[in-house]
């Protein structure tokens, strides 16, 4: 179970650079982690362009940004060539990582429950611990309150 200024269980998943990411190789950096449902969607774009557009103030902060969803890696690459994001996104197609940081949830999608990532955003620092998470995110000034906690660590 995920606990502010706790550890994160260490994970492995694919990611569009063709490798594997695992959250112990990335010690030394702050680590903006965050879910959202689907490639290629309105609010999806929306965020994913927004963190794109303040890419360059999370590296100045130490902080390096991934996307996660349960698409494919090959979805994943063509979102992010299509939208020329400079970060990585992570494919979790068993949605063992999203049942990790529990962020499935019940949603109501043109009026039927369906299961489906909720999105959230989680910050982990240098060392691996959790220091914030937003749950239920909406996509406009959230990566700048990402940025703004960050700039505080």
């Amino acid at each position: 179970m995920l606990a502010i200024n706790h550890p994160v269980e260490d994970f492995v998943l694919p990611s569009t650079d063709n490798k594997e990411f695992s959250l112990s190789a990335n010690m030394g950096k702050n680590l903006i982690i965050y879910f959202y449902p689907k490639d290629d969607t309105p609010g999806c774009t929306l965020e994913g362009q927004d963190f794109r557009d303040h890419w360059h103030e999370f590296i100045e902060k130490n902080c390096i940004v991934w996307g996660v969803s349960r698409d494919s890696v090959k979805s994943h690459q063509d979102f992010k060539e299509k939208m020329q994001f400079p970060f990585e996104l992570l494919s979790d197609e068993d949605e063992k990582v999203c049942n990790l940081f529990d962020v499935m949830k019940m949603k109501n999608m043109y009026g039927k429950q369906v299961r489906g990532i909720e999105r959230s955003t989680f910050v982990i620092d240098t060392k691996g611990v959790l220091k914030k998470e937003w749950r239920g995110v909406k996509v406009e000034g959230h990566v700048q309150e990402v940025l703004d906690f960050v700039s505080t660590m």
